[in-house]
């Protein structure tokens, strides 16, 4: 049994004093979106704690598409999707393939490659949004949903492609060894002994590149324009446009847009905080 101390309780309450404050602050933007989501129009900015008369109404109006802000809901969650779920792939391909080339081939010059693909986060992506804007309209992929595919997978891949690296450098070489004397071939060792072991840092980065093209609102407008090809994400400005905007099925829309991610990552939570971490610090 833990034997309890004044030194353990002193820590604890520390911790508390820390983390209820922060606790609350979090949950306070969370609190407001749920409170205008169930308010009736006009009664949200009453300054009530909570509705006299809370209604789900604004989610059925979401639901089934009755303002015209609305009108391509379901579209443009789709292409949220959609768009989310192809970098994810995409990120995961790149990144496991090349992460197994640098660190189980030791291609030669691949550690350079890596380091130079990592310069680029010194760089803000917002400073880099036009560059990419011009290279998009260069190859006539502006409009298209392969343009935000192929830019949010440049983005995520640097990062990737390290933790993956770096994980992969701590599983035994020797298994490498075994495996080419039993007369396994590059691509079998990467499919029978690399992918298995690297499970949790795949769920991790994958979930990570997804979660970062579900999010995205700046690229996603620079280069989509169309309202059924852009993400809900863009489309959830279109409210603010109005001198009267409907904050009440603003903030129900945003907290339908909300619950994917916060389902992904609560599902794959144990292998983000394992994987993520796993390359951290080199054993």
């Amino acid at each position: 049994m833990r034997r309890i101390t004044a030194k353990s309780v002193a820590t604890e309450a520390k911790l508390l004093l820390i983390g209820i404050p922060v606790l609350i602050w979090t949950l306070i933007p969370v609190y407001h979106m749920v409170l205008f989501a169930i308010s009736p129009r006009g009664t949200a900015t009453s300054g009530q704690l909570w509705p006299t008369s809370p209604t789900l109404d604004n989610f059925s109006t979401v639901f089934q598409r009755k303002h015209f802000y609305l009108d391509h809901f379901w579209v443009q969650l789709g292409n949220s999707l959609v768009i989310a779920l192809a970098v994810g792939a995409l990120t995961l391909f790149v990144a496991t393939t090349a992460a197994f080339a640098i660190s189980r081939l030791r291609v030669r010059g691949g550690r350079t490659v890596m380091n130079m693909a990592l310069f680029t986060y010194f760089i803000p992506a917002a400073f880099l949004a036009v560059p990419m804007y011009k290279t998009m309209g260069n190859y006539g992929l502006l409009n298209s949903q392969w343009s935000l595919i192929l830019a949010m997978v440049t983005i995520a891949s640097p990062y990737c492609i390290w933790v993956l690296k770096q994980a992969s450098d701590k599983l035994p070489y020797e298994l490498d060894e075994a495996a080419r004397m039993d007369g396994a071939s590059p691509l079998q060792l990467f499919r029978l002994v690399y992918l298995p072991l690297m499970v949790p840092s795949l769920v991790a980065v994958g979930t990570y590149s997804l979660l970062l093209a579900w999010n995205e609102y700046l690229y996603a407008f620079l280069l989509l324009s169309n309202d059924r090809s852009v993400t809900l994400a863009v489309a959830l400005g279109n409210f603010l446009a109005a001198d009267d905007s409907p904050w009440e099925l603003l903030m129900a829309t945003g907290l339908i847009y909300a619950l994917p991610p916060a389902a992904i990552y609560y599902a794959f939570k144990r292998y983000m905080v394992g994987g993520l971490t796993a390359g951290a610090v080199k054993s």
